[in-house]
């Protein structure tokens, strides 16, 4: 190893002692409890398995899991997911096997996830939206042994194999279930004792949001260090046993490293199985949190909340509110700090690249547009059609590189890989100042009248619009320029500006190509649990 790779690792491992210190997650512990975290964590690597058992070591008693069932500190919820584990490994659980989770926010999903680290096996995440015939073809296609899903999903199991063996995350008190056996009857039959480590660490399937086709299932790792994590913890200033608002769906890849960062931190998590606007403010005050995890339509749901109903919130302690899964659109994160203080973080990534950069409330002032700066231990490419790197202020296709990057489909297929960088799919620019731009997806670019037209572009400056709530733009065949413009707009106001009005607002700001074709208005824009626009809908229904 040359001297240069011996003083950037030894300026690595400085940086992460300083901002460890400055979260809390190191110092102030005992010689022998220090030992003993410092102990698990080499055993055991950077998991979730790890985690818990040193937030037991650190900070037993205190509050871990608030939901509507109670609350949990982490040495309860470390043994109940040794428990869970036992029972999980009596019915032929064992390190690589799959285990899938459909569950909403409660401490069932979060105890499943544990309870599958302390075994080695891999997690799958299953989206709360599934019809009956996804939930069957991913099910089929991902082969889990063993299926943890809440009650209220019954009624999509028909086309699951029979094979697969099912326990109940969730029942509503008293109602009628099922044969299948619940958590929490698993974790009163089993001995809560410590387990042996397994011989590999948990592998995890998030899905892709399927936006554009069918869900696909990106595989990754445990990371091997908390390299990432730091660097993003060194944007983001999340603070030990601060307390955490949960309300970003579990089984979206933000929602879980969110519950993985607070598990590290000591936090404690307050979840709702279900997202209400109200509701979720009501928590953020009750428990005077620090942090809300969302999706930014979380956000536009709650702004959007009748005056008399939101005139009580006063979210006094709320110091980051951090948002990701869709893109942020016009004006909302400076909307919401005009209300509630300068705490807006977003993260712009994707499921296949996890994270590439982080807007604060100082970026989005500056420019609610930017998808923010890259974090320490992340890097980005920009890359040409000629396969090049850009020159700097060019526009160029994003590639990715961080120790969580994904390992591939399970299905098969990759993303594009260069030199360990993945392609987020999207194409963007640096300003001066550094900060990422998302100028459109590379698959959403259309040629109209051969100019190259970038619908995100045209979405932004609609969104905007002192009538506009939201947006979305998608490209349609055009037999006169081969492709053209269709917006779908959400007003505020019925009737408050026309169609012609719309193209004119765009003619005004940017080229006139660039104007939409079609304008139509719709009471709202097709979503999923994330909150991203399901585009493909849109498509499907393009004007003849």
């Amino acid at each position: 190893m040359n001297m240069r790779n011996v003083t950037g690792k030894i300026s690595d491992s400085l940086f992460e002692l300083k901002v460890l210190r400055e979260t809390g997650m190191i110092g102030g512990l005992r010689p022998d409890k220090a030992v003993r975290v410092l102990q698990t964590l080499s055993r055991g690597g950077a998991t979730p398995a790890s985690a818990i058992r040193i937030a037991r070591i650190k900070r037993p008693d205190k509050e871990f899991i608030v939901d509507e069932a109670g609350s949990l500190t982490f040495a309860e919820a470390d043994s109940r997911t040794n428990a869970l584990a036992r029972a999980f490994a009596a019915r032929g659980i064992g390190a690589g096997d799959a285990i899938g989770i459909m569950c909403r926010n409660h401490r069932g999903f979060i105890e499943t996830n544990l309870a599958a680290s302390k075994l080695g096996a891999t997690v799958l995440f299953l989206n709360t939206m599934f019809s009956g015939p996804q939930l069957a073809e991913v099910v089929e296609r991902e082969g889990p042994k063993l299926l943890v899903s809440d009650q209220e999903f019954e009624s999509l199991l028909a086309g699951v194999p029979a094979e697969v063996i099912r326990i109940c995350g969730f029942a509503e008190p008293g109602s009628d279930r099922a044969d299948a056996p619940t958590l929490e009857e698993l974790i009163a039959a089993e001995d809560d004792a410590e387990l042996p480590l397994p011989n590999r660490a948990s592998r995890y399937v998030i899905l892709t949001s399927g936006t554009t086709g069918t869900p696909k299932g990106a595989q990754r790792s445990s990371p091997k260090s908390l390299a990432t994590i730091v660097g993003l913890l060194d944007l983001i200033p999340h603070r030990s046993e601060e307390t955490m608002v949960l309300a970003a769906p579990l089984f979206h890849s933000w929602g879980f490293i969110n519950s993985v960062i607070g598990l590290s931190l000591g936090a404690r998590l307050v979840m709702d199985r279900r997202f209400d606007p109200a509701g979720t403010m009501e928590l953020v005050d009750r428990f005077d949190a620090e942090v809300l995890v969302a999706v930014p339509v979380m956000l536009q749901r709650i702004l959007e909340l009748d005056e008399e109903v939101s005139r009580g919130f006063k979210a006094e302690n709320l110091q980051i509110v951090t948002l990701s899964g869709s893109a942020l659109p016009g004006g909302l994160a400076t909307d919401w700090m005009d209300r509630y203080g300068e705490n807006v973080y977003n993260l712009y990534g994707s499921t296949e690249v996890a994270f590439a950069t982080v807007a604060g409330p100082a970026d989005l002032r500056a420019d609610p547009a930017t998808a923010g700066r890259i974090p320490r231990g992340t890097s980005i490419r920009l890359v040409g059609e000629d396969g090049e790197d850009v020159q700097a202020g060019g526009t160029g296709r994003i590639f990715v590189r961080n120790g969580m990057t994904f390992e591939g489909y399970t299905g098969g297929g990759d993303k594009e890989k260069m030199d360990g960088y993945v392609a987020s799919g999207d194409i963007g620019h640096f300003d001066a100042e550094g900060r990422l731009h998302i100028d459109g997806r590379d698959d959403e670019m259309i040629v109209s009248g051969g100019e190259n037209v970038f619908p995100a572009e045209v979405e932004d400056l609609i969104a905007g619009h002192v009538e506009v709530v939201e947006v979305a733009v998608v490209g349609v065949s055009d037999e006169r320029f081969g492709q053209a413009l269709c917006a779908y707009v959400v007003l505020r106001r019925e009737g408050a500006i026309d169609e012609e009005g719309v193209r004119a607002f765009v003619k005004a700001n940017l080229a006139s190509y660039k104007a939409p074709r079609d304008v139509i208005f719709t009471p709202e824009l097709p979503r999923n649990a994330t909150g991203k626009v399901l585009k493909r809908e849109l498509a499907a229904g393009e004007p003849a």
